[in-house]
Formats: structure tokens, C-alpha cells, sequence
């Protein structure tokens, strides 16, 4: 693993205009389920005492597989079942091209291979914020940025998991219409006249918390035990601020990985692993078999990629050659 890519320490440049950001349908404005029908222990909490959610994965997406999906899908299915979080939407932030990965493709490409993958969902899209950039971007920048285009376009409250904000942040003006939130631009979500009712005048943006978490897997979470790899501030910020949802691979002992990293240790509780199937056919799937497999011509490709990302693929005859 590069560690030009793991050490992600800079902070951001420029933000794209936030017209460029299509927004999610905060998910309290659908029709709401009656609370005896809800996953969890936690039956009685309401859709604005849940932690709402939108989670963030970085990488190079190079080309993005069956297995990334699933990585919020399944994300998405833990936090839900816990009964203390609704995952509102889910960003997927290709690196920058300066990244220098071998192999790595242009963005132009990456972009759109990406939008391709993710075009049936409601609430996944693509960020094009950190390719857009004059240089690459770290972790840490790429999380403060759409934490602060949150905190404009929303008013809501952003806060630590354990340690909930209490300060209030300044808002849409409530006689105004909230704006949408992370809308895949694919998806058609305009509100109906009963959905707009089921938000009505009593629940306001910034009553709701909202927490930004990178999702990743357990890969990433052991790259934090190497020494000197990353930016010890930067770690603080990740882990301490913001939190991990860690999609564990090849059945990862993510226990052990997280004693070894004082500061892994220190925010454990920030650290929430998805325990599910441990043996997810997706586990398996990696970028790195998917471009093997494009090159030896192996059919099992169709197992890592979707259908119109490999129809780009071979129209733009990317991988095919390349090596790694």
C-alpha cells in the first residue's frame, strides 16, 4: 500500500462550487415506519434522536468493484440494526491524480466509472471535490471539507459520537425551504405533499446530529499501526473527531489491529466494526484482482465489476495492458 496515500496529511486548497454538490433526501422526510417495526433494541428512540449519518470512503477507486458497494451496503445494514443511527447517504471520493499510484487511470475515467457503479442507488454518489483539486488531498482535508459544506448547506449539529456537540451551529433561516441533502443526481427524490408533512414545522435541521464517518476497511484501520506512516494529528482528527466504520477483510482480526495503535486504543469507541458474515463473498474482491482479471481476459471478472463498468472498461480499453 502507498504510503503517499495512507499518510493523506495536507489540508485542502479550494472548495468546487457548491453547486456542483448534488444533495441525498435527508431520509427523516420519508414516509416513517411505526416503531414497532424497527430494527434494534432501541425501539422508542425517534428518527431525530438517531444519529444521522453520511458515510465517506476514500480511495482510488481504480476501477471501483462489487466490493466497494457492498462496503456501504453493508455498513449501512450494521449501523442501522444497532438502533442508534439512520445513514442518510454515502460519498465516494476518488484520489486525486497526482496520487502517482502505478496504474492509476485519469480521474476523468475513475469519475465516471465510479458514477456508473453506483447510478441504481438512492443514496450513494460520487464527489469529484478531491479530483478536482490543484494537487492530492489527504484523509483528513477530504472529511473537514464536507463537514464544513454540511455545517453551510445544512445548519445541522456535527459532532463526536461520544461527545455530542451542544453548541448550536447557524443555519438555514427557518422560514426558508431546507435544502436536500447528498441526492444521487441519477435518482429522481422530489418530496411529496405527504412527505413534507411527515417533517412539518417541529423538526428543524439543527436539531438533528449529524456525524460524517469514514468507511473503510480493515486494511486501512492496520495502515494506522505503522510508524510514521501517518500524520499523528491527522489520526486524532480521523479516528478522535469524526470516526471509522471498518468493513473487515479476508475475516481481519480488527481487536488485535487496534491494540497495536495507542490512538486506535484511546477512541475505540469511535471505531465501529461491521460484524456480519465474515466469510461475504465481497470480502474477497479487491481492485487489484479485477484489473488481473481484465488483463488474462478471465470471465470471473464479471464477479468483481459491474456490467457498465466493465462495457466503459473495454470501450475506453483501460487495463487491458497496463501491469499491477
Amino acid at each position: 500500500m502507498d504510503r503517499k496515500m495512507l499518510a493523506r496529511g495536507r489540508k485542502s486548497q479550494k472548495e468546487v462550487k457548491e453547486g456542483a454538490h448534488t444533495m441525498l433526501h435527508i431520509e427523516t422526510q420519508k414516509k416513517r415506519r411505526p416503531l414497532d417495526q424497527r430494527e434494534g433494541p432501541t425501539r422508542t428512540m425517534t428518527e431525530t434522536t438517531k444519529t444521522h449519518v453520511i458515510l465517506l470512503a476514500c480511495g482510488s477507486f481504480n476501477p471501483i468493484t462489487k466490493g466497494h458497494i457492498q462496503m456501504f451496503e453493508r455498513a449501512r445494514d450494521y449501523l442501522h440494526k444497532t438502533g442508534r443511527f439512520i445513514v442518510i447517504g454515502g460519498i465516494v471520493s476518488p484520489v486525486h491524480d497526482s496520487y502517482g499510484k502505478q496504474g492509476l487511470v485519469s480521474s476523468r475515467h475513475r469519475l465516471i466509472m465510479c458514477q456508473l457503479a453506483v447510478q441504481n442507488s438512492d443514496w450513494i454518489r460520487v464527489d469529484p471535490w478531491e479530483c478536482y483539486q490543484d494537487t492530492w488531498q489527504t484523509t483528513c482535508s477530504v472529511l473537514e471539507h464536507h463537514r464544513d459544506l454540511m455545517k453551510r448547506v445544512t445548519g445541522c449539529i456535527l459532532s463526536n459520537v461520544n461527545t455530542p456537540s451542544m453548541t448550536p451551529v447557524v443555519g438555514q433561516p427557518q422560514n426558508e425551504t431546507p435544502q436536500p441533502i447528498y441526492q444521487n443526481s441519477n435518482v429522481s427524490s422530489k418530496p411529496t405533499a405527504d412527505e413534507n408533512a411527515n417533517l412539518g414545522t417541529v423538526m428543524r435541521y439543527e436539531e438533528i446530529e449529524l456525524r460524517i464517518l469514514l468507511l473503510c476497511g480493515s486494511d486501512l484501520l492496520e495502515s494506522f499501526c505503522i510508524p510514521g506512516l501517518w500524520n499523528e494529528a491527522d489520526m486524532e482528527v480521523i479516528v478522535g473527531d469524526f470516526g471509522i466504520v471498518v468493513v473487515p477483510r479476508d475475516a481481519a482480526d480488527t481487536d488485535r489491529i487496534m491494540n497495536h495503535s495507542s490512538i486506535l486504543r484511546k477512541y475505540k469507541n469511535n471505531i465501529m466494526v461491521v460484524k456480519d458474515d465474515v466469510n461475504h463473498p465481497m470480502s474477497v474482491v479487491s481492485s487489484t484482482k479485477s484489473r488481473l482479471a481484465l488483463q488474462h481476459g478471465d470471465g470471473h471478472v464479471v464477479d468483481y465489476l459491474s456490467q457498465p463498468v466493465i462495457d466503459y472498461i473495454l470501450k475506453s480499453q483501460l487495463y487491458i495492458n497496463a501491469s499491477g
